[in-house]
């Protein structure tokens, strides 16, 4: 596991962006010690036009902030399978965990594919993910696929406080669930 501080050279870096918000401080974060190629891959945002509108929204972003940064998506059904049995448990209980292991594991096995030097994720950004939770499942891929993992915990530092500011600059639609159907009634039910 490698820390950002420790980073000597750039290195390319697979980096899975969750949509476009928590992207925009993560981009300026690490774009100077990073070649970031952004991985969309969140089969948990259930509804298609969800899906599109945080792609379509991170596409325009690195436009807009003159990033160089290329765009791999993906999109299968693996969530719904992934967390069979678990519909009901609680907003960050086991069933985001699998979420996160799901998306991590494939960012991983893509960045292997290809040739990146690391594996990330934009998640630890969002003061309501776990970063220590995150950041030990990447650890662990990385055991397992051999490639390296950068630990971030990108709501130091006022991470989170700044994507909100670049969110408003860039007029940035900011989704209010994570994007499970679950998340989203859990959020409706607050």
């Amino acid at each position: 596991m490698l820390y950002v501080e420790d980073v000597k050279e750039k290195k390319k870096l697979l980096l899975h962006c969750c949509c476009a918000p928590c992207s925009s401080y993560s981009f300026l974060y690490l774009e100077p010690k990073f070649h970031i190629t952004a991985y969309f891959y969140n089969p948990n945002i259930m509804l298609k036009e969800e899906h599109d509108k945080r792609l379509n929204e991170l596409k325009r972003l690195i436009k807009e902030m003159n990033l160089d940064i290329e765009v791999i998506e993906e999109y299968d059904d693996d969530f719904s399978k992934a967390i069979k049995g678990l519909e009901n448990e609680p907003e960050r209980g086991k069933r985001c965990t699998i979420c996160y292991e799901l998306r991590l594991r494939k960012c991983a096995e893509q960045a292997k594919k290809q040739g990146f030097d690391l594996f990330s994720t934009t998640l630890s950004i969002s003061p309501y993910k776990d970063a220590k939770r995150l950041n030990e499942i990447g650890y662990n891929l990385e055991k397992e696929i051999g490639v390296e993992y950068l630990y971030l915990d990108l709501k130091k530092n006022d991470g989170y406080k700044k994507s909100i500011e670049l969110s408003k600059k860039y007029n940035l639609y900011r989704q209010n669930y994570c994007g499970c159907i679950y998340s989203m009634k859990k959020e409706k039910d607050s």
